[in-house]
């Protein structure tokens, strides 16, 4: 199954992709709790209870179009859950009583039609095709590789190094003059332990090949080399945004926060596709403002 995770006010909207009838179907409870502001699952499982209830003597067609599928609890298990449609998810929020409304839904319709909700759909589909398997590993050509297909069509410069200087935060990114030398010397570091890749990592990161989606494509290029070299690859679902980011700043000068952090992500689980898919929708999360 194709799991989803879109991010709402730094809240998790769960979906499972539905092959059949080519459609997605999100989480009740998670709809429940970004449009409550509630984090409490139980809560949550009350609430929609009770609007449940209600609605069921309304006669409201919304209760009889939840469909009922498997999706991991907070206790980890998988349990069958409420969810609805896209058009099931925009009448449950329009029937709630508060403001919060109409601002989600305006998200939730526009998320996917957005330059990172267009890529971060051709990143789902990289799993499964044979592309993923013919990029080249560590170089930067399979870098390109990667970030021409995340996002060719969207961006002219997909696939190409930036001939323009950039700088973020007061930080100045390696310059133009430099860029391809720096490229060089990056792509003949080792990659034999998880230290060594990740300071490959840090150097690409730093580098800064593209004018955009830097982040995105090099979090792909670092799982590729991990299952290459070490049979491993992270779960970033269990890296914390704001942690991962402060570490990353942190490793212009020091690494040792950002390997641990990554270190502690570390699964074998390198053929896995919901851990694959986890892992897109919080590397695109981690790209989202506050």
């Amino acid at each position: 199954m194709k799991i989803s995770i879109r991010f709402y006010n730094d809240r998790e909207v769960r979906a499972i992709w539905d092959e059949e009838h080519s459609k997605w179907w999100f989480s009740v409870l998670d709809i429940i709790g970004v449009l409550n502001n509630q984090d409490d699952y139980q809560k949550n499982r009350n609430y929609w209870k009770y609007l449940k209830n209600k609605l069921k003597k309304e006669n409201a067609e919304l209760v009889s179009v939840t469909n009922q599928l498997k999706l991991t609890a907070p206790d980890g298990k998988q349990r069958l859950s409420d969810t609805l449609d896209f058009n099931g998810v925009i009448r449950l929020a329009k029937a709630f009583p508060n403001t919060k409304a109409a601002r989600f839904v305006e998200w939730f319709t526009n998320s996917d039609e957005t330059i990172d909700g267009k890529s971060k759909s051709k990143a789902y589909a990289l799993f499964g095709s044979n592309l993923i398997d013919n990029i080249e590993v560590g170089t930067v050509k399979g870098l390109q590789q990667i970030h021409a297909y995340l996002f060719g069509g969207l961006y002219d410069f997909a696939g190409q190094i930036r001939s323009v200087n950039l700088a973020k935060g007061g930080f100045q990114f390696a310059m133009v003059q430099y860029l391809p030398q720096t490229l060089s010397s990056i792509e003949q570091m080792p990659e034999d332990t998880f230290e060594q890749i990740v300071d490959k990592y840090v150097e690409m990161n730093i580098a800064h090949p593209f004018r955009e989606g830097n982040g995105r494509s090099t979090r792909i290029w670092l799982d590729l080399i991990l299952k290459k070299r070490l049979k491993k690859c992270i779960d970033w679902s269990l890296i914390n945004k704001k942690e991962y980011l402060s570490a990353m700043q942190l490793s212009v000068v020091n690494a040792s926060n950002i390997k641990n952090l990554l270190q502690s992500g570390l699964t074998d689980k390198i053929n896995d596709r919901e851990t694959f898919m986890k892992g897109i929708d919080y590397s695109y999360y981690y790209e989202q403002e506050e």
